[in-house]
């Protein structure tokens, strides 16, 4: 079922439809929803194309997906998308959340959604694809107050192109085979502000790769022994060369704890400079990392974090 109009409150009907228990089937929200308290919901959402802008729900309280159930990339708990329409992209704009519990994850998209990496591939062997990314994909996304709970894959990707995403006042935890937060090429802007991090990952906590102007600001990162903020560009990967570099992003007044006092990687600026097989995969371009391997992490102001250590090293 596809929800009513883009920014109006979700009928009586509509919600629920939203919070039917017994229909598996992802639900295309295109209103705002405010769930009655007590209500959740355990359906996938969908909210797609210009239609879902200002679109969102406020849980109070309540809870989107179903506890303790393993989630991969390809079945997420929230899907934020853009759409290809004839030669253009529909994109949402505006999207809210707030007050909800999250289990498993959410995926925000643009070009190369649902695993087209082709048009993602195609654009990026072009001059002018950090332009052509960023307009394709949605922008100006709020997570307020949000409790992420992970059961294996990433619980928060931001991919290529996506702008201007909020995550504040919230706390991740559970279990990632990966990190908590990861920001792919050619996004910019993100904030992520006054988060409790307490999540088990697989990596560092945030990866940000190829993205750039975000602001990581008084979070606090319970499980830092495996990294915290790690900035780089991840060459090559899929044959996609990254245009952007992780530059001038601001990582202040954090608070990392768990820091091992053997291999100490709080904030690690460049943590990769081209050290993965598959950069030679997006050879034979004269710009991006196809020209250039290197990570080339600039301008990014890194001060006023606390690291608290382990004191032992295993």
């Amino acid at each position: 079922m596809v929800a009513g109009p883009a920014t109006a409150p979700c009928p009586a009907d509509v919600l629920a439809e939203l919070t039917a228990t017994t229909d598996p089937a992802p639900f295309h929200l295109t209103c705002f929803a405010t769930l009655p308290p007590g209500r959740s919901v355990t359906r996938p959402i969908v909210i797609e194309g210009e239609e879902g802008s200002g679109a969102g729900l406020d849980c109070r309280g309540g809870s989107l997906g179903r506890p303790g159930v393993a989630s991969t990339t390809r079945t997420p708990t929230l899907s934020i998308r853009s759409r290809l329409d004839g030669d253009g992209w529909s994109r949402p704009r505006g999207v809210r959340l707030a007050d909800c519990t999250l289990h498993g994850n959410a995926r925000i998209w643009g070009l190369g959604a649902d695993g087209r990496i082709e048009e993602l591939r195609a654009s990026s062997r072009a001059p002018g694809h950090t332009g052509r990314a960023q307009a394709a994909a949605p922008t100006d996304i709020l997570f307020h107050r949000i409790t992420f709970i992970a059961t294996g894959s990433i619980p928060l990707y931001i991919g290529p192109g996506v702008t201007g995403v909020r995550v504040d006042e919230g706390r991740f935890t559970g279990r990632s085979v990966s990190t908590a937060i990861y920001l792919d090429a050619e996004s910019a802007g993100t904030v992520v502000q006054g988060v409790d991090f307490d999540i088990a990952t697989a990596r560092e906590q945030i990866a940000v790769d190829g993205s750039a102007r975000n602001r990581l600001v008084d979070n606090r990162f319970r499980r830092s022994d495996r990294g915290g903020v790690f900035l780089y560009r991840n060459c090559g990967e899929d044959g996609v060369i990254r245009h952007r570099a992780p530059t001038d992003n601001t990582i202040t007044g954090n608070r990392f704890e768990g820091v091992s006092w053997l291999w100490p990687r709080a904030v690690v600026l460049g943590s990769r400079e081209g050290g993965r097989r598959y950069c030679g995969d997006d050879a034979g371009w004269p710009f991006g990392s196809s020209a250039d391997d290197g990570d080339n992490a600039a301008r990014n102001v890194v001060r006023g974090n606390t690291v608290d250590y382990r004191l032992w090293p295993f």
